[in-house]
């Protein structure tokens, strides 16, 4: 029945990856296939990983994240089995890199995603990063977009702790990392309120956390400046805006 589950989670992988670049995996294959791992902020229709795969060409690219998951229950859920099972692919023509950004489900108060800052977050990444480097691929981490709530004119930044804490992993472990939330919160505080509102989903579904299509062509032009910079080579593989 797992095995069954597994083959079904594929088959959607790269039926979205097909969707988002507008060819199949098979004929993309001259780029680094990307594997987006993450949560509602980088998922289809509330963040900006769609929009991420749109800004490279001849670049397969699989945006996995879902909504609501944390370092914990990504894996907990069996979602992190599909990434290994992609990563484990014998022949693959192409390298793979994970672009990896938890966070948000993990601060207090979500059963069954919470996790502790100090024991177990990191620990928990550095699991992820070793799987992966254990199969040849590469990964990058992406520290946590920032939420848009103002208070008093400044930018609140309650996941500051979560994105120093992907920080320590990425030099404990030597790998790359885009600090999206320093970015990200810098850019929307130049903003403000009244303009960062504009980057969120439409009411009824109106909040400072997820995004709608203004916000998701914001963070992915700002992510993929970010990809650029830690690997030059994605540069001959960004279409041209």
């Amino acid at each position: 029945m797992r095995r069954v589950w597994l083959a079904l989670c594929l088959a959607v992988a790269f039926g979205a990856a097909a969707q988002v670049t507008g060819e199949t995996p098979a004929s993309v294959a001259t780029g680094p296939r990307l594997i987006l791992v993450g949560d509602s902020t980088m998922a289809p229709r509330s963040g900006y990983g769609n929009q991420l795969c749109e800004r490279f060409q001849q670049v397969a690219c699989l945006n996995l994240a879902r909504g609501g998951r944390s370092s914990k229950s990504y894996r907990a859920e069996g979602l992190w089995d599909t990434v290994l099972q992609l990563l484990n692919e014998k022949g693959a023509p192409q390298k793979n890199l994970v672009l990896l950004q938890l966070g948000h489900n993990d601060q207090p108060g979500k059963p069954g995603r919470s996790t502790d800052l100090a024991t177990e977050f990191g620990p928990n990444l550095s699991a992820y990063v070793r799987e992966v480097k254990a199969t040849g691929a590469e990964i990058i981490l992406i520290t946590p977009l920032t939420r848009r709530s103002f208070k008093d004119g400044l930018l609140t930044n309650d996941l500051r702790p979560w994105a120093e804490a992907v920080i320590r992993v990425a030099e404990a472990e030597q790998v790359p990392v885009f600090d999206l939330n320093a970015v990200s919160h810098a850019a929307v505080q130049a903003l403000g309120q009244q303009e960062a509102d504009t980057l969120a989903e439409a009411p009824p579904r109106f909040d400072r956390t997820h995004l709608g299509p203004k916000g998701a062509a914001y963070f992915a032009d700002m992510v993929v400046a970010g990809l650029i910079k830690l690997r030059p080579q994605l540069q001959s593989a960004q279409t041209l805006r």
